[in-house]
């Protein structure tokens, strides 16, 4: 065991401060306090909060951590990694399928040995979708080569924390740490805890920035970092990084010893409760274990030995003391928050029966029981039911059932799930008074629609019912655009507001097939089904008669994440539609900025205040970037201008059948996150057209036409116009903003007039 220097074991308690605060705020505590150098993040529920109050802390001027948005979570792991290689101080933060996105990442950063803290906020992994706290995610992260520790409340957030980086940083083990802690349990249910008053505690306490390993921090001392390696290398390095993980084991009971005489909290390998004459046990992960101490502390008042087990760290797996704390338990329930499916118990319960079959003389009856998943309740009740299980082997001598699932319960055939909406096919979405025809002279589409009180007939692709909120701009915006669409649809929708407010299990609120996949893979996924309906089509497995519309539905920042999948798909120039309903940021996990966010604009994640004045960088033009992928047929359009939208959707449908991909966008009113009146939704759509911020045009076969010109119409206004509407903008308008507004004013122009000039010229 490395030993702590003198000076550091000498250290005594610190001021600290009492308050009431939920896990994710303390995890930003402590990264404020360490004042890391750099945090790249991407928002994803329910560890989101972490980057959010990080970011109001740096409008305050109360850190200096540079926080870079990434357009995904394998792109803020990358971000975090050069950071790190860079022999920096970072920081990151992340959930469920964001770090199965980020995975392939985590075991370069562990295996190139450049140390940084994550917190991986637990949370059910897809699919089905669930936004509520199990432990799928982390148990993929088990075998990336990052030490992990365990926290069951706000307080171990905070403290286990600072712990970390102390591990992460020590010269015997440098590698990368997790700390893991419960989605909405611990996350977000606010605790009694206790923090530094000064920051400087806690600098003192991890210490300088260590620069005495190679790094890419000073050109004049060149390194390569990454170098692959054959087989005999490369195992030597894995054994390298074996031992390291091992040793910090003993690191972190260094660290948690000093952090003691520092805070008068005390972190061992386990925490034990009641376990020094306990006969039955209970294994559980992080907050459920807090849940069984009332139980075992009820079953001792009958007499009955009950004790509870909890790991503070699980890599590397506390093997000696668990067989150190079982040697007199006769039997022992492992809960689990996760499976693995086929292997007749999850990870921990295999490595807990591994580690005793180290004694030989251990007799202990070990059970494992699944529980939980999707954010499930665990009370007093259900521990109860736990520890009569382990009482019923221990009586027994054996376990009837040694691995199960609890708390699920059988099907009702009697309840079997009725449509609540009859499906609407064909012909119901004809009308028949849509006309598309091409112009042998320009080559270009020409389109005939009714007045639109004749297509009100059409009934919408999305029955009432949905959970938006009030003023949400979403369905109108798309059920204007579907009524430029004839005929049958098969629509994808990406996980975002759209998505989660109309598909809550057990309902839905599509008429037509509708399917879902995640952010990063939605054009991909729709270029499939598209492809496999038209082989079997081909070859008379389904009905050649069958046709339909393929469109993807993405918003909420899934041009962000999701752009290479977009992009690879309009290459491949797959028959489909996407369209994109801009709401200016990632809505559907509260209002976080996206690379569609107007620069200024405050969001969740571009806060105002002293030191920052919102969104540091222009918008994204994901209509150019889909241009420039020269598909056939590219569009803006708003609910704002009907009659635009429904022709523009019939000629998407028509290239989208004929031809090739199409993109559009439409710009939607977002009231709660924009801070604007629900009533001013349409007008404030309006105001954005006509001052040029959101200008109306397509680009067909590669020729741009603009489709309604402001200035032409006599209805040019003043970017401030549009501003003056919305919360989130009214301090672009203040003098001491005016030279931010001008910017952005200058970069809208910059857009309309560069549009001008690509309407005027054809070859443009």
């Amino acid at each position: 065991m490395a030993m702590l220097e003198d000076a550091t074991m000498e250290r005594k308690a610190a001021e600290q401060v009492v308050t009431f605060e939920s896990g994710n705020e303390m995890a930003a505590m402590a990264a404020a306090q360490i004042n890391y150098h750099l945090m790249g993040y991407f928002p994803i529920t329910p560890s989101t909060e972490i980057a959010q109050f990080l970011d109001q802390m740096k409008s305050r001027g109360e850190h200096d951590i540079v926080l870079i948005p990434a357009d995904g979570e394998h792109g803020s792991a990358g971000i975090c990694y050069g950071a790190a290689a860079t022999g920096a101080r970072v920081f990151n933060a992340t959930s469920a399928n964001g770090l199965m996105y980020m995975l392939e990442q985590l075991p370069v950063q562990s295996g190139t040995r450049f140390p940084m803290v994550m917190n991986l906020v637990t949370r059910a992994i897809s699919g089905p979708l669930d936004i509520r706290g199990d432990h799928s995610d982390l148990y993929f992260a088990l075998n990336s080569g990052w030490v992990i520790l365990a926290a069951r409340t706000p307080q171990a957030v905070y403290d286990l924390n600072i712990i970390a980086l102390k591990v992460a940083e020590h010269m015997d083990v440098r590698l990368p740490v997790i700390v893991a802690y419960d989605g909405f349990f611990t996350s977000h249910q606010k605790r009694r805890v206790n923090y530094f008053k000064s920051r400087e505690v806690v600098q003192q306490f991890v210490g300088e920035c260590p620069a005495d390993y190679p790094a890419a921090r000073d050109p004049k001392k060149p390194v390569t970092i990454g170098a692959h390696m054959n087989g005999d290398d490369l195992i030597n390095s894995h054994f390298q990084q074996s031992e390291a993980m091992y040793r910090a084991a003993d690191v972190f009971l260094e660290a948690a010893a000093e952090y003691t005489k520092l805070s008068g909290r005390n972190y061992q390998a386990l925490d034990l409760y009641k376990m020094e004459d306990a006969e039955v046990a209970l294994f559980l992960l992080n907050s459920a274990a807090e849940s069984a101490k009332d139980t075992a502390d009820m079953l001792r008042s009958r007499g009955i030995k009950a004790g509870v087990i909890s790991p503070n760290i699980i890599r590397p797996f506390p093997a000696e003391e668990i067989r150190d704390a079982l040697k007199n338990v006769k039997a022992l329930l492992v809960g689990e928050r996760a499976d693995s499916y086929g292997a007749h118990g999850p990870n921990l319960t295999q490595e807990v029966k591994a580690a005793l079959q180290e004694d030989s003389g251990n007799g202990t009856i070990v059970l494992s029981r699944v529980f939980g998943l999707g954010g499930k309740d665990f009370y007093g009740d259900d521990a109860k039911a736990f520890f009569d299980m382990a009482i019923d082997a221990m009586e027994k001598g054996y376990a009837e059932k040694p691995f199960d699932y609890y708390g699920h319960v059988p099907g009702n055939p009697e309840n079997k799930l009725k449509p609540v909406i009859v499906p609407e096919h064909g012909e119901s979405f004809t009308s028949g008074l849509i006309h598309v025809a091409k112009d042998e002279e320009t080559s270009r589409l020409k389109v005939k629609i009714p007045p639109l009180r004749a297509l009100t007939s059409k009934p919408k692709r999305i029955a009432p019912g949905h959970g938006a909120c009030p003023g949400c701009g979403i369905f109108g915006g798309l059920e204007t655009f579907f009524k430029g669409i004839e005929g049958d649809i098969v629509v994808l929708f990406q996980t975002g507001c759209a998505y989660v407010v109309t598909t809550s299990y057990p309902y839905t609120s599509h008429k037509q097939t509708m399917i879902h996949n995640l952010f990063q893979n939605g054009a991909a996924t729709l270029s499939g089904t598209l492809e496999a309906f038209n082989e079997l089509k081909r070859r008379g497995e389904i009905d050649v008669s069958s046709d339909a519309t393929f469109v993807m539905v993405t918003g909420d920042g899934g041009m962000d994440i999701g752009m290479g999948s977009a992009i690879g798909t309009a290459l491949r120039n797959h028959k489909m539609i996407i369209l994109e309903y801009d709401n200016e940021g990632y809505m559907n996990t509260g209002s976080q900025l996206s690379y569609s966010t107007p620069m200024g604009h405050m969001t969740s994640t571009s806060n105002v205040g002293k030191a920052q004045k919102g969104k540091a960088f222009h918008h994204k033009d994901t209509v150019q970037i889909m241009a420039a992928t020269n598909i056939p047929y590219v569009f803006t359009g708003t609910e704002a201008f009907p009659q635009d939208l429904v022709k523009k959707a019939a000629k998407a449908q028509w290239y989208a059948q004929n031809v090739g991909m199409v993109y559009g966008k439409i710009l939607i009113s977002c009231p709660l996150n924009w801070k604007s009146e629900d009533r001013f939704g349409q007008k404030i759509i309006e105001a954005a057209v006509n001052s040029n911020f959101f200008p109306l045009y397509e680009v067909e076969e590669g020729f741009t036409n603009i489709t309604y010109n402001p200035e032409v119409k006599n209805k040019s206004i003043p970017l401030s116009d549009w501003l003056k509407y919305m919360g989130k903008t009214k301090h672009l308008l203040k003098e001491e903003n005016r030279e931010l507004l001008a910017e952005f004013q200058a970069e809208v122009e910059k857009r309309w007039l560069r549009l001008n000039a690509k309407h005027e010229n054809p070859y443009l």
